[in-house]
């Protein structure tokens, strides 16, 4: 004979804290709970509201560059810091996970560059940092380690470099190898050099323009892949003396950005406002458009997990999207960035006496001379040019025209800090009933929802009406033609004028 005894365990009904309620065992049968998909829509409904309002993506700013910052490196072997360079030639360590009440602490700095800084990387164990820029000069620096890094007296810190190798043209980006000794700079044409020889140690070049960005494979170390100012997107083979393939679009990409889950495949951020993400074995058509940016993208970034990735643009915003997605899931931007600030009247001597530093510079401020003894003070948009995600995907970091880094959350309502596991279920739970119901219309609008500046909304809206009405003028022309005449290509494929071999 079988008995049954009620047997129950001491952890399911003691209280984590002494404020606590008793647990409670609820019977989940259907027939009991009528209402059950009501309350649970009612959650979600709350979950997304809630995410509103906790949505603060903004942490903090990094100033101390006195020019527009150009470009940026991650570290792959210490986590918390982040290289920048500038347009006056400085090069910066920061350090993102210390942030008291002043800001962001400069960690190390690399001064050496005479003209601007296009180009950084890192070496594979983090230990040499290369940099290059406009000087024609190539230039290999000692990183600090980890544990000066997270001493407090390393703000005043310089490095000399360790090697300078001389070039014959401006360099205009550069990469490492994700596994190996080999880096690789574009310019005039696209060389590889080794960290132990002053001169390259192959050359590629296909075509007369400059080679504007440069990016190695993160799953085949001798496959690379650049963009050129001639529309052109090029693979390069460092096993074979020539180029492999080349892409010719309709717009310049500025940028290329591999996925690191899936080497095969990359995204161009390119100036048409778009970004287009391509199988490496299949050119022949985009995998995806990723679209919503309403002025070229400069700069584009893959998270480490490989499902999102980062943009800025030129109209002065910061995008995350997902690998797969047509639109952006989320979108920066402080009122600093979109601020337009009237021209104010002044004296020349004024000019000269206020900001007479600052006037060499391009980009931090301009004054247009309009008569003998009068001038207009201008102040330019704060352009977005280099993002980078951190190595655990957890913040964005943005560098702009104004001087500055900002800091951003990769999630706008990620709650900081240690949770404790009531929270942490708490916010799986939501997360889930958001998942559940976000079809439906007030859920999906309440997610969907981002408020934009007005200089965005506005050519956003006018961006759509121009593309509907081309879309009218080709199904008009179509209809008006001989049937077969005029094939309608999809936007995938709209864009790229020939693939050459």
């Amino acid at each position: 004979m079988k008995v049954k005894v009620i047997s129950r365990c001491t952890n399911e009904f003691t209280r984590e804290r002494s404020q606590d309620l008793q647990r409670v065992f609820h019977n989940f049968d259907p027939n009991l709970r009528t209402q059950e998909k009501a309350v649970e829509y009612q959650r979600a409904l709350n979950a997304a509201k809630l995410d509103k309002i906790f949505a603060r993506p903004f942490i903090g700013a990094m100033d101390g560059h006195i020019d527009a910052v150009s470009c940026m490196a991650k570290n792959p072997n210490y986590l918390k810091g982040i290289f920048s360079g500038s347009m006056d030639g400085d090069i910066r360590l920061w350090d993102i996970a210390n942030r008291p009440t002043y800001g962001m602490r400069t960690v190390c700095r690399f001064p050496g560059h005479q003209g601007a800084v296009r180009g950084l990387t890192a070496s594979t164990d983090g230990s040499t940092l290369v940099s290059c820029g406009t000087d024609c000069t190539v230039r290999l620096w000692n990183v600090p380690v980890a544990t000066i890094m997270e001493s407090g007296n390393s703000s005043d810190c310089s490095s000399e470099p360790r090697a300078v190798y001389m070039g014959e043209n401006a360099y205009w980006a550069v990469d490492h190898q994700w596994s190996g000794d080999l880096f690789a700079t574009a310019g005039a044409q696209v060389d590889i050099w080794n960290h132990n020889r002053s001169q390259p140690v192959n050359s590629f070049k296909w075509g007369t323009d400059s080679v504007i960005s440069v990016r190695f494979n993160p799953g085949e170390p001798n496959l690379l892949a650049t963009s050129a100012s001639d529309r052109s997107i090029m693979l390069y083979d460092l096993r074979v003396s020539s180029p492999a393939r080349k892409l010719i679009m309709r717009t310049k990409t500025n940028s290329i950005s591999w996925n690191p889950m899936e080497p095969m495949n990359f995204t161009a951020a390119n100036e048409d406002c778009n970004c287009y993400s391509y199988d490496a074995r299949k050119f022949d058509e985009a995998k995806c458009v990723h679209k919503d940016h309403v002025s070229a993208v400069m700069d584009i970034d893959f998270s480490p997990t490989g499902r999102e990735f980062v943009t800025g643009s030129y109209d002065r915003t910061v995008r995350i999207f997902q690998y797969n997605g047509g639109h952006s899931r989320e979108i920066y931007h402080t009122k600093r960035m979109q601020s337009n600030i009237e021209p104010s009247k002044c004296s020349i001597d004024r000019v000269q006496e206020q900001f007479g530093a600052l006037t060499r510079f391009v980009g931090v401020l301009l004054y247009l001379v309009t008569s003998e003894n009068e001038a207009f003070v201008l102040k330019p948009e704060l352009l977005v040019f280099c993002v980078k995600f951190s190595c655990d995907a957890s913040y964005v970091i943005s560098g702009s025209d104004d001087t500055n880094l900002r800091l951003w959350k990769a999630k706008a309502s990620e709650q900081l800090g240690i949770l404790l596991p009531r929270e942490q279920r708490r916010h799986e739970y939501n997360e889930a009933l958001k998942r559940r119901y976000k079809h439906l219309p007030e859920v999906k609008r309440i997610v969907r929802h981002r408020h934009l500046p007005k200089p965005i909304y506005k050519a956003g809206v006018l961006r759509r009406v121009m593309i509907e009405a081309e879309r009218r003028k080709d199904h008009r022309r179509k209809a008006h033609s001989a049937p077969g005449s005029i094939v309608t290509e999809p936007m995938r494929k709209r864009r790229i004028i020939k693939e050459v071999e």
